[in-house]
């Protein structure tokens, strides 16, 4: 019988069989309990850390809306600038928000932003394994390795769409950041952050929400591009090619042998290979959204101003005394040539534009590979855990990697 990868079974018994069978359905659920689970983790081990670093999370790590922000605005130790001590710590942070202001402070003010966070997360890391799937039909059958491994133009493709769904996805959460005040919440004028995002994001509209959504776009398109790519290149070719001619220098050196020989690699090489790839992977993001950072944080002041000028979506014009309604699409299109005209001043006061762009790239790139990286191995893990197992031709469960005279089993 034949299967959809056109694989034949003939020595299989009926319990094999059944299971081979099974195996080949594709289970995109998995895809997404796989998404989740990664970017979980990698904003949970964001306030690992910062245990590590001594200091607040959003320093080390850009979330995209800082879920402990009001918890250090109403710690009298942080406003007094304290030295870092556990006093300091996430956990210390949210007992005395408690004891302050009650259990609801955990649900109406902490809850939200990191939901947001990790929902976002998740849409990217799932839309990227379906992506996969459609371009390399391999990687559609949610198998623990897919051999051979999907090619470079493949997990770039992915990673591009799988950015652009994020940027989507992500322009209220980043509208919402952008324009969020500690103040306004401690003062009173929303009761919680439920009714911030509500109220804001009915006060700027779709116009506000999506200003500024090319910059961020670009950035996050190209560097998911170059994240994912980098990521499955180093840990799954990188590590193949090391192996194979590893392992080809060793057989010469021993004598010939009339039946194939079978090796299995040290049980250190590949997590040593993944984890490589996970810093090879943050790196690389960052030397393409670093400078778009910039630019974004620079083209972010115009748009504040915008907000203060324009008329609120939810209110007539004519009882604003601001330019008419149908100008702001106008005036938002001129905030990028406003953009591109302050940076080019910023990057003739620094001397150049690589040294403006790139100012503090090696800082905030170091800072960012713990969290990024185990957000990477844990989406690995965690789609092998739950993942088929890989049938080859000859109806082993296992990858043989065929080289001159010897085989490399890969688990």
């Amino acid at each position: 019988m034949t299967t959809p990868l056109d694989v034949s079974i003939p020595d299989l018994d009926d319990a094999d069989r059944s299971a081979w069978q099974s195996a080949r359905r594709t289970d995109r659920s998995s895809d997404a309990a796989t998404g989740a689970s990664a970017a979980g983790v990698r904003a949970l081990s964001t306030q690992l850390v910062s245990f590590y670093f001594r200091a607040p999370a959003k320093a080390f790590f850009r979330t995209r809306i800082d879920y402990m922000a009001l918890a250090r605005a109403i710690n009298p130790r942080v406003q007094a600038n304290e030295r870092w001590s556990w006093r300091l710590s996430t956990p210390s942070l949210l007992a005395h928000a408690v004891k302050a202001r009650g259990w609801g402070f955990i649900s109406n003010q902490v809850l939200p932003p990191l939901i947001a966070n990790i929902g976002v997360g998740a849409v990217l890391y799932t839309s990227y394994l379906q992506f996969l799937g459609a371009l390399y039909e391999p990687s559609a059958h949610s198998t623990k390795r897919v051999y051979p491994p999907p090619p470079l133009q493949a997990t770039l493709l992915a990673g591009f769409a799988a950015g652009t769904v994020q940027s989507v996805v992500a322009a209220p959460v980043d509208a919402l950041q952008v324009r969020f005040k500690v103040s306004e919440m401690l003062e009173g004028r929303y009761k919680n952050m439920w009714q911030y995002g509500r109220h804001k994001l009915r006060e700027i509209g779709p116009r506000g929400v999506f200003a500024g959504w090319g910059l961020s776009w670009a950035k996050e398109s190209l560097g998911c591009a170059v994240f994912f790519a980098t990521f499955e290149f180093v840990k799954q070719q990188a590590f193949i090619s090391f192996i194979s001619h590893h392992y080809d220098r060793r057989q010469r050196t021993l004598p010939a042998k009339d039946e194939r020989v079978i090796i299995r690699p040290h049980f250190t090489l590949e997590p040593i290979f993944l984890l490589a790839a996970g810093i090879s992977a943050s790196l690389a993001q960052q030397a393409i959204q670093h400078p778009l950072t910039q630019l974004q944080r620079l083209h972010h002041t115009h748009l504040e101003t915008l907000d203060h000028t324009a008329p609120p979506h939810s209110r007539a014009p004519s009882t604003s005394t601001a330019p008419p309604r149908s100008s702001a699409p106008k005036a938002y299109a001129r905030a990028y040539a406003s953009t591109l005209m302050q940076a080019r001043l910023r990057a003739r006061a620094m001397g150049s534009w690589r040294t403006w762009l790139y100012r503090g790239f090696w800082g905030t790139a170091l800072r960012q590979v713990p969290s990024t990286s185990a957000g990477l191995i844990v989406f690995e893990l965690v789609r092998r855990r739950y993942g088929q197992d890989h049938w080859g031709a000859d109806g082993s469960r296992e990858v043989r990697v065929a080289r001159e005279g010897y085989d490399i089993l890969l688990s």
